[in-house]
């Protein structure tokens, strides 16, 4: 019986050497593999598409998978020699996660860096030769859709490289300026545009963008613009003076409150509000759309002698706080604070999505309807309120063209 387990314990021993034998060669084979230099076989779809996933080219900010061989330990993946963004402990060694990044200044791309992707590891570096191509333009914002003709506006967006053509309120600008980074083109507004506007558009080589709704629309969706819709709305404070609020496009209402308490709720209070009558927010025949798709537009202009640090603007519907949507471009997402000024008129843009209950902080509203009623027309209020705890000396705001507008 001795014998017996001596025999079986020498063979286990035996059965552990060889065990480990194989984990270090197998170790040893995983090393090599991880520190030679890389290589790129080609590039897919990070999400897999019906059909073939590999990419005979590919456009800006766009998730890709990199496959090859000994390509852990990445440093840095250049795509036209701007840097990707990327999580080396998501790589194996034969494919890499990468987001190619959202902006490439493809004219200002030396000739040498176009269509390359440089991969850079720990243990060596490659070049891959792969398309890299401007995608078709986006318009995200224009910086004032209601300017006076001749003042100068910005259209914002993605991929403005190799531009054809520009319009501006349906009419074809003929000088511009854009940014070498293509996010955004500088243009005079033209004279001639009608009360209703016009489309926005661009065209690249690449494709064409356009605006669903119109800029320099004076009419359509508008609740208030202090000339010729909906009066003189209670609470109001107009002007009209272009020394105090240059580029104004006609009357304007002010909004000002001065030494205004932590928690001071009073709109009523010494031209706080603006507060108008019932108005149709979406046609009828859309009610049904997303809350997204419509949004409450204003264009503002805050001097820099009154920095706005505290409080915010709240859009209520017929004087209701069941949902509020707030407007506080002061406020960082990360919690930090930084005053927020104007030079000139900006546009503002609320989506409905933004009404929330709770001051604007808890839940979002259901739906259009739940928002403003089956037939889609209800009062609006626009009221600064300080819902911070701490005092606010002084607060100073022109306002003006306040609208509704179909935005997706």
């Amino acid at each position: 019986m001795k014998k017996l387990l001596k025999h079986v314990n020498s063979c286990l021993l035996l059965m552990l050497i060889a065990a480990g034998i194989l984990i270090q060669q197998s170790c040893k084979k995983d090393t090599s593999s991880s520190t030679g230099t890389p290589v790129i076989t080609g590039i897919r779809n990070y999400v897999a598409h019906p059909g073939d996933s590999a990419l005979t080219k590919v456009g800006t900010g766009l998730w890709v998978v990199i496959s090859g061989r000994n390509l852990k330990g990445a440093l840095q993946i250049n795509f036209d020699g701007v840097a990707g963004s990327f999580n080396d402990a998501w790589f194996s060694d034969t494919s890499a996660i990468v987001l190619i990044p959202a902006v490439i200044a493809f004219p200002s791309v030396p000739a040498k860096q176009l269509n390359t992707v440089q991969y850079i590891t720990t243990h060596g570096q490659t070049t891959f030769s792969f398309p890299i191509i401007a995608p078709a333009p986006q318009i995200t914002s224009i910086s004032d859709e209601d300017a006076p003709a001749g003042d100068s506006v910005k259209i914002y967006g993605f991929n403005f490289f190799f531009i054809k053509s520009v319009t501006f309120g349906g009419k074809v600008i003929t000088s511009y300026t854009s940014s070498n980074d293509g996010t955004s083109i500088t243009l005079a507004v033209p004279s001639g545009i009608p009360q209703t506007g016009g489309l926005v558009s661009v065209t690249t080589n690449s494709g064409s963008a356009a605006t669903i709704y119109n800029v320099e629309d004076f009419v359509d969706g508008v609740f208030q613009n202090w000339d010729s819709i909906n009066g003189y709305p209670w609470g109001s404070n107009t002007d009209n003076s272009s020394t105090d609020y240059p580029g104004n496009t006609g009357s304007y209402n002010v909004i000002t409150a001065t030494s205004l308490a932590g928690g001071d709720f009073n709109w009523y209070n010494g031209g706080r509000g603006v507060n108008m009558g019932a108005s149709q927010w979406v046609p009828v025949a859309n009610i049904d759309s997303s809350l997204s798709s419509y949004a409450v537009k204003f264009e503002v202009s805050v001097p820099k002698s009154t920095p706005w640090t505290g409080g915010s603007i709240f859009i209520s519907v017929n004087y209701s706080f069941t949902y509020i949507a707030r407007y506080r471009p002061w406020a960082n997402s990360n919690g930090t604070t930084t005053p927020f000024t104007t030079t000139g008129w900006v546009t503002v843009t609320v989506p409905l999505s933004s009404f929330l209950t709770n001051n604007g902080t808890g839940i979002p509203v259901a739906s259009i309807t739940d928002l403003v009623g089956s037939s889609g027309n209800n009062g609006m209020n626009i009221w600064y309120i300080n819902d911070g705890t701490t005092s606010v000396a002084a607060f100073t705001m022109a306002i003006d063209n306040i609208r509704v507008v179909k935005i997706q």
